[in-house]
């Protein structure tokens, strides 16, 4: 992981939004229930409760998913994103160690 690059991810409140809602995708993405998180948030969910512009949630994915926070599945024309809990645990380890 590069320090820089997850420093930079979390520099952003709607970013940092993004990971908080994806931490309880139950509780903050009600309209998905029905057909379930197997493959976790579909970004149209992502989008809609953040009142962003697509390209903008996109990018936004992007600098998470490079960072390692979350993770994406393609399910036919959807992307999907869950978090990727090793990761903050290997954050916790760079702050203890480095900080």
């Amino acid at each position: 992981m590069d320090h820089i690059e997850i420093f930079k991810a979390l520099s952003n409140k709607s970013r940092l939004q993004m990971l908080e809602w994806l931490k309880e995708p139950e509780i903050n993405f009600p309209e998905q229930l029905a057909s379930g998180f197997e493959h976790g948030v579909c970004v149209g969910q992502i989008q809609a409760k953040a009142g962003l512009t697509q390209s903008t949630v996109s990018e936004y994915l992007s600098i998470l998913q490079r960072a390692g926070f979350i993770e994406s599945t393609r399910v036919g024309q959807w992307t999907y994103y869950k978090r990727n809990e090793a990761a903050f645990t290997a954050l916790s380890k760079i702050i203890e160690s480095n900080l």
